[in-house]
């Protein structure tokens, strides 16, 4: 069950990159921002892969590298909230497969995406403040190969093995070594 956030609360994601700072807004998602913090604060996003970024566009996390953890959390949806805010350039939002679809999964929009992400209930929880230049710095060169998105239907393994699997059929990926609210 999903504790109340706070209406403005601060993430703080120690990156093998650098730090990232998040502002999160709960009236932009009150489900999201419960969700997340509630995540953060129970370390799920700690020692997790940055396994889907595609350069100039997004950046995307929220599979824990311990697959008992993420398979306990994979089917704990949240309802979709209505969108806000736009997804331009730092903005972050919940992936989602289906309506009511949300769990664990994040991304960072790397660029504004509202013309495309906006038709879609892609809704904000918040912006990153601080580490733009660390989020565009992620290694990016596996695109879509280390896993893809949600809707591809290729992320069995990480959530079979977790970050074993990762580490050795992509060694190159970063990190979010540990997160915490501010």
């Amino acid at each position: 069950m999903n504790q109340r956030a706070p209406e403005t609360a601060h993430v703080r994601l120690e990156t093998t990159k650098g730090l990232i700072r998040i502002e999160l807004h709960r009236s932009w998602s009150p489900h999201g921002v419960d969700r997340f913090c509630n995540l953060v604060k129970h370390g799920y996003y700690s020692n997790s892969a940055l396994f889907r970024v595609i350069a100039g566009k997004w950046a995307q996390f929220g599979i824990s590298g311990d697959p008992e953890i993420a398979q306990a959390w994979a089917k704990r949806t949240i309802p979709d909230d209505p969108r806000v805010e736009s997804n331009v350039r730092g903005a972050v939002f919940f992936a989602f497969k289906e309506a009511n679809g949300r769990a664990t999964q994040v991304v960072i929009n790397l660029r504004d995406n509202s013309e495309t992400f906006d038709k879609e209930p892609f809704v904000p929880i918040g912006r990153v403040t601080k580490g733009m230049d660390v989020a565009d710095a992620f290694y990016s060169e596996y695109g879509e190969s280390a896993l893809g998105g949600m809707r591809a239907g290729k992320q069995d393994p990480l959530f079979k093995e977790g970050n074993d699997y990762l580490k050795r059929n992509f060694p190159r990926l970063d990190y979010i070594i540990k997160a915490t609210i501010d």
